[in-house]
């Protein structure tokens, strides 16, 4: 392996910046075996695989496992021969990225750090998003919220690691945000307010905006566990509580769970009616 190869990805993985090495395990051509090239989901990749003309679709190829978050085998068959490649996927720490910069963001954030969580706020108030009131977080940053969330959805900046809770200043920006996440592969959405207002919601969407009502199953709304939590700080136990028991395939029962369960009833009924 190259050095800038070698660097490249070590400083990707150093920056927890989604990075995959795609090497040649096969080829007709002997040369072209054990060749590596280092692939983004936001740059164009480093190094050269020498596949001719396959060169293009097995770079799209391998920066699409990249975005699955899973190693892989790619396997084309060609004229001259069989051709392997093997996308390893240098896994970065689980990101939680708290939208919103209130009163329950504070503690979630150190509860964040202290789990090994990559934290990430996010807030469009300067006044909020700041170090003095973040210190330990990997990134604060005051940018736009929703269309933040259009851009890191569209760019592959979320995935399978990355663990997405929405506490802003008010219902309608959690909402916002949420439209932009619905379609976005991640480990974790929650969203908080109480069971009637998300129910009212939820069911508000999928009538006037068509929404599919299955597609709010993923959200874990109202958000976090039950354990009678009260203060920001307890607020922010019980969130980290489920995304932790989400990241481990736990047993406890989320406070969204009956609010699922209504939801996959109702739609159960709805289908019995139409046959």
């Amino acid at each position: 392996m190259s050095d800038n190869i070698l660097h490249a990805l070590l400083s990707s993985v150093e920056a927890h910046r989604p990075v995959a090495l795609a090497t040649v395990t096969a080829a007709p051509d002997p040369a072209a075996i054990g060749r590596h090239a280092v692939v983004w989901l936001d740059a164009e990749p480093l190094g050269e695989l020498g596949l001719g003309e396959l060169e293009a679709q097995a770079l799209a190829d391998s920066r699409a496992v990249l975005a699955g978050r899973a190693h892989k085998m790619l396997s084309y068959a060609t004229p001259a021969g069989q051709i392997s490649l093997f996308v390893e996927v240098q896994h970065r720490p689980p990101e939680l990225i708290i939208v919103g910069a209130g009163h329950i963001a504070v503690p979630l954030a150190q509860l964040g750090k202290l789990c090994d969580f990559t934290v990430i706020v996010l807030d469009d108030r300067p006044q909020y998003a700041n170090r003095q009131r973040f210190p330990q977080a990997d990134q604060v940053l005051a940018l736009p919220l929703r269309e933040t969330m259009r851009q890191w959805a569209a760019e592959g900046r979320l995935g399978l690691d990355s663990y997405v809770v929405l506490v802003t200043r008010g219902h309608q920006h959690d909402f916002d945000c949420l439209l932009e996440l619905l379609d976005t592969p991640l480990a974790y959405i929650g969203m908080i307010g109480s069971q009637r207002r998300v129910r009212t919601v939820f069911d508000l969407l999928n009538v006037e905006m068509g929404i599919p009502a299955e597609k709010f199953d993923r959200v874990y709304a109202p958000i976090g566990i039950a354990i009678g939590a009260h203060t920001p700080a307890e607020i922010a136990v019980c969130i980290m509580a489920e995304i932790i028991n989400v990241q481990r395939g736990g047993p406890a029962v989320s406070i969204s769970d009956e609010r699922r369960e209504v939801a996959q009833q109702r739609r159960s009924r709805l289908v019995k009616r139409e046959t």
